[in-house]
C-alpha cells in the first residue's frame, strides 16, 4: 500500500501522461510501481556499445540515452525512461558473469573491499530530455569460501552485474553502503522522482 503523499503529489502531473518504461528488468518495474503512476513497458534491444575512454558515469548515462532512444522514436508524445547500471571495483567493470567460475572470481574480488554501483537514467519526451546518474559505495563483509559457493547455488547472481543483487540473498553479503540503495537495485527512485517533475514541468 503506497502512501498518500505520493499520490497527491502526483496528482497535479499524472493525469494523461504516458509514461514507458524501456527496460526488460523486474526489479526496475517493482521499483517504478512505487511512483503510483501507470506506465507500459517495453523492452529495448539497442545496440549498447560505447566509447572506450568513457568515466564509469558517462557510460551508464550513455547507455541509459541509447536504450530510451530506441523506444522513444516511435513514441514521441510519451515520456521514456532508460536506465543502466554497472559495478565498478578498482576501475574494472564488473558485469554479468558468464557461468559459476566467472560468479565465484568476481565474489571474491569484491569480498571484503568497497565497489561502487552506478545507475545512470536518461528522460525523454520529445525533444526535451534529462540525463542523470547516482553513485553508491557499497562495502561488502569478508566472505568465506562456503558463504560464496552457498550464494552462487541460490542462482542470484546470475543475471546480476557484479555477480550479485543486494535487495535479496545477495544483501547478507553487504556490511554498508553509502549512497542511494534503490540505485544499486537498478533505478534510484526519489531522484527519479523529482526530475520526472522538471520534464513535465519545467
Amino acid at each position: 500500500m503506497y502512501l498518500p503523499i505520493y499520490i497527491n503529489s502526483y496528482g497535479r502531473w499524472r493525469k494523461g501522461l504516458d509514461l514507458i518504461l524501456a527496460s526488460s528488468s523486474p526489479r526496475r518495474k517493482e521499483l517504478l510501481e512505487m511512483l503510483n503512476t501507470p506506465f507500459q513497458v517495453k523492452v529495448s534491444y539497442a545496440d549498447e556499445t560505447y566509447q572506450d575512454g568513457m568515466d564509469p558515469h558517462e557510460i551508464v548515462m550513455e547507455l541509459a540515452r541509447i536504450k530510451s532512444t530506441v523506444i522513444a522514436e516511435t513514441n514521441r508524445d510519451s515520456v521514456v525512461i532508460g536506465a543502466d547500471t554497472i559495478v565498478v571495483m578498482d576501475g574494472d567493470i564488473l558485469g554479468k558473469p558468464k557461468n559459476k567460475d566467472e560468479a565465484i572470481s568476481m565474489l571474491n574480488r569484491l569480498s571484503g573491499n568497497v565497489h561502487q554501483v552506478y545507475t545512470g537514467v536518461a528522460l525523454l519526451r520529445g525533444q526535451d530530455s534529462i540525463l542523470f546518474y547516482e553513485k553508491t559505495d557499497v562495502e561488502f563483509w569478508p566472505l568465506k569460501k562456503e558463504e560464496i559457493e552457498q550464494y552462487v547455488l541460490t542462482g542470484e547472481p546470475f543475471d546480476k552485474a557484479g555477480s550479485y543483487g543486494i535487495q535479496r540473498f545477495g544483501s547478507l553479503l553487504v556490511k554498508r553502503i553509502e549512497g542511494d540503495y534503490f540505485s544499486v537495485v537498478g533505478l534510484p527512485v526519489s531522484r527519479l522522482k523529482r526530475e520526472l517533475e522538471k520534464l513535465v514541468h519545467p
